[in-house]
């Protein structure tokens, strides 16, 4: 059971752990105020402490009876402030024996330590923000690139929420007038079925188009990652190597070098990928061996693309091209390497095999059409329409909004083979709950605990 108690007044430091300039500690709760008073002292005697003013202090043991630290604190009070409690942030260096202590006299004077995500917790319990909001919050801190946290804050700033209400108010009012035709049908009510079926088809388009989404968002977070797929011995930790442009693999001339995997993540254009060098797949000598080829291939199975690498210097590469029929069904750029050594391939006929998958000729030894490679890479897997309209980022938010979209599909193929109202209006009826869950606005344990124990403490 997911609790966070909203009657005890919390601190936790806000910034990041280890020495700064500056430290934050934010206490939260009825009490925040006269617990922060017990350790700071105003350097001028007898000044007020009015709510958003910085007043410059000291902070003081009280047992003690002297100074530990110089600081600012700022008041917040109720409701005008981020949890929409009474909230005190003093500021002081980043000293972590400084802040350490400061919490020490804080919860010695009432306050509980926070737990993770409490803070914007109470935010959400308050009525300041909605889920979508605060799953937002938490987007934007660990953003990894500025795309993803102009989208992260536009989520935070109520876009996407302001959008999803627009939504269910259309549903809502789908649903009115067809419990009113459902409920008075001798006043003969003007509902057009043709007008219903075409406010559902627009409400699928806009669900598709946002569930399309997600691909984008999770790439803009999490990053795009990619599976050098090979036999033995074609490159592929050279090429891991100079896309890193550092040596990272161990590369020798011997065939089944690398046994496990090695992950590294790299910027092309403004987009994260995470390179995953893996064993060549081939026939294994060895049970470790065999292990690593077991890897590797659930790891390319997984990937969101793939970098088939072949030696370019070998003439047959018909036990290389099975390859692509195991990945099929995968994105794919094929890479054929070494041709530093000379080039023997019949490239007619491996263009019969390949179909229309992108594919270039390089020498990751030598650097040769390196820049090229990377332009292929960002054009085939980079995230596509990141500009325009909402992505999401989460999977809980996509199977949320498919499941509303399959409704939308029931209810208008029930209307489009002419069945009643009766039918057809429940599965429309059930969006409604759905989109408050989806909001937050009807509480779900599970979804609270997966996004608020995502958070950092003082968060």
């Amino acid at each position: 059971m997911f609790d966070y108690s909203l009657d005890d007044t919390i601190i936790a430091v806000s910034t990041p752990l280890g020495r700064g300039g500056i430290g934050i500690v934010r206490l939260s709760g009825d009490s925040a105020l006269p617990i922060a008073l017990k350790i700071f002292r105003p350097k001028k005697a007898g000044s007020r402490i009015l709510p958003g003013r910085a007043v410059l202090g000291n902070l003081v043991d009280p047992e003690r009876k002297e100074p530990f630290e110089e600081a600012y604190l700022i008041h917040f009070r109720a409701p005008h402030s981020y949890t929409t409690q009474s909230v005190v942030e003093i500021s002081c260096h980043g000293s972590p024996v400084v802040l350490e202590e400061v919490l020490r006299l804080g919860t010695r004077f009432g306050a509980r330590l926070a737990r993770p995500g409490e803070f914007t917790f109470r935010a959400y319990r308050g009525g300041r923000i909605d889920i979508l909001q605060a799953e937002a919050v938490d987007d934007l801190i660990r953003a990894p690139n500025i795309e993803a946290a102009r989208k992260a804050f536009g989520h935070l700033d109520g876009g996407l929420s302001a959008r999803m209400a627009g939504l269910r108010r259309r549903i809502v009012e789908i649903l009115g007038l067809i419990e009113a035709a459902i409920e008075f049908p001798d006043e003969k009510l003007p509902v057009s079925p043709r007008n219903i079926e075409a406010g559902l088809e627009e409400m699928t388009g806009y669900l598709d188009a946002l569930i399309a989404g997600y691909d984008a968002g999770r790439a803009l977070l999490e990053g795009v990652t990619l599976a050098i797929v090979g036999r033995a011995n074609v490159g592929k930790s050279t090429l891991f190597n100079a896309l890193l442009a550092h040596e990272r693999a161990i590369v020798t001339p011997f065939p089944g070098t690398t046994r496990d995997f090695l992950r590294e993540k790299v910027r092309i254009k403004d987009v994260d990928f995470n390179l995953v060098d893996m064993a060549g797949l081939r026939r294994a000598a060895t049970a470790v061996e065999k292990e690593g080829i077991r890897r590797s291939r659930e790891i390319a199975a997984q990937a969101d693309g793939i970098l088939f690498l072949f030696d370019a210097s070998k003439k047959d590469f018909e036990e290389d091209l099975t390859l692509l029929d195991e990945f099929k069904d995968k994105k794919a750029v094929l890479v054929f390497n070494k041709i530093d050594l000379g080039r023997k391939p019949d490239l007619g006929k491996v263009r019969a095999r390949i179909g229309r998958r992108p594919f270039l000729e390089i020498s990751a030894l030598r650097g040769t059409n390196l820049e090229r490679l990377k332009a292929a890479i960002s054009k085939t897997f980079a995230p596509r329409n990141v500009d325009r309209g909402d992505v999401i980022f989460h999977l809980w938010q996509k199977l949320a909004l498919e499941d509303m979209g399959a409704r939308l599909r029931r209810a208008k193929r029930l209307l489009s083979d002419g069945h009643p109202e009766e039918m057809y209006v429940e599965e429309i009826r059930e969006i409604v709950p759905a989109l408050g869950r989806f909001l937050g606005e009807i509480r779900s344990d599970d979804v609270l605990a997966d996004i608020f124990g995502r958070f950092c403490v003082g968060k």
